[in-house]
């Protein structure tokens, strides 16, 4: 792990925010392919995935 961040640090700047942008890009497609996998979801499943977004929402607004 110290190996990736140290060749991480050797790159220019707009290197890595563009290696960062890809990365976020990717891990998003990822957690959005999900949608193409499931057909029904129960709705405890559901409730849960709701409230988790909504702790996160309250989380984000009162530490920024």
């Amino acid at each position: 792990m110290e190996t990736i961040y140290t060749a991480f640090q050797s790159f220019s700047p707009v290197t890595q925010a563009l290696l960062a942008t890809c990365f976020t890009w990717f891990v998003t497609a990822l957690g959005a392919a999900g949608v193409f996998f499931t057909r029904n979801v129960s709705r405890k499943i559901l409730d849960l995935m709701l409230g988790f977004a909504g702790g996160v929402m309250i989380a984000a607004s009162y530490w920024s």
